[in-house]
């Protein structure tokens, strides 16, 4: 795995040993910057089911400002937090090992906006439903800001939410469709 453009590009990342995780593959990550934008000029980003880090990871290389990572399992916080130190990312990072629906009620505590949420749960465990219904209650998001889902093809996820609209689908392969929303007017 590793760090495919911006200021950390080439770097190698730790992955997670095992099959339990399925980091986001090259060529997934490659058009959804494309969709998303190639490079930021700061902003902050949410990964909530974070694995070890490679999306949070591109978005700061992209020229994000802030990233909050969030996994419940121990060993991903660790390789999060070796792929975080091995680009000198400390101070741009949070990293948090909680459950997904704790971590959102924590953010909501605090007020925080997101120009990005990644949504990458274990497939088929987690209701995006209930993900999209948590990020609207808590109103994290702005009018510019948003919300990416990977998922399996054979997941429908609706065209609207709320506020939320998809605004673009993707098909990667065989096995993972990626969802964006913003918020509609």
């Amino acid at each position: 795995m590793r760090v495919i453009s911006g200021k950390y590009k080439g770097r190698r990342l730790k992955s997670l040993p095992g099959k339990n995780t399925r980091p986001t593959t090259d060529k997934v990550k490659e058009a959804l910057f494309q969709i998303i934008g190639p490079y930021f000029n700061g902003g902050i980003g949410l990964d909530l089911f974070a694995g070890s880090g490679g999306l949070g990871i591109e978005v700061l290389s992209r020229g994000a400002d802030r990233m909050i990572f969030v996994d419940k399992h121990p060993k991903a916080i660790q390789v999060i937090h070796e792929n975080i130190k091995t680009l000198n990312l400390e101070e741009q990072t949070e990293v948090y090992r909680a459950e997904a629906f704790r971590a959102l009620k924590a953010a909501s505590k605090r007020g925080l906006i997101f120009d990005w949420i990644f949504l990458d749960p274990p497939y088929g465990k987690i209701s995006f439903h209930e993900l999209l219904a948590k990020i609207e209650e808590y109103h994290f998001l702005h009018e510019e800001s948003i919300v990416i889902c990977e998922h399996m093809i054979e997941e429908t996820l609706p065209s609207k939410f709320g506020k939320l609209e998809r605004f673009k689908q993707e098909t990667y392969g065989s096995l993972i469709s990626v969802s964006l929303y913003r918020h509609s007017n």
